[in-house]
């Protein structure tokens, strides 16, 4: 069964960047896609953004839009989640995720919908 490794979390400033890396144990001659969610203390988990493998095609959350950006390295299968202008908001634990689907499935946010996940990287953001 494949593994997912978060790294990158850390404690930053606000309007600081923080970049994660999840790197997956082994590699898939499926269709996937892969996404980040995260859970702030009290809350459910929740989308961030999310990758299709094939083609590098994102999908992000609107509280995130324009200042994370999702990427793929194919060749390290690593995904990674760039995080700019970060705010206090933003603090929580990031979690990567994966799932095997079909050529056509659109990328989704329902964390049901992920068999894979990592065990998760904390993101503090102080004010």
């Amino acid at each position: 069964q494949v593994q997912l490794v978060e790294s990158g979390g850390g404690l930053v400033q606000a309007g600081g960047s923080l970049r994660l890396s999840c790197a997956a144990s082994e590699r898939t001659f499926s269709i996937i896609h892969m996404a980040w969610f995260r859970q702030a203390p009290g809350k459910e988990r929740e989308f961030v953004a999310g990758i299709r493998w094939s083609n590098g095609a994102t999908d992000y959350a609107d509280s995130v839009k324009g200042r994370f950006t999702i990427s793929r390295d194919v060749a390290k299968n690593t995904v990674y989640l760039q995080m700019n202008s970060l705010k206090p908001e933003d603090t929580a634990v990031y979690y990567c995720a994966r799932r095997i689907v079909t050529r056509y499935t659109p990328i989704t946010t329902a964390t049901t919908d992920y068999a894979y996940w990592g065990r998760g990287t904390q993101v503090t953001v102080s004010s």
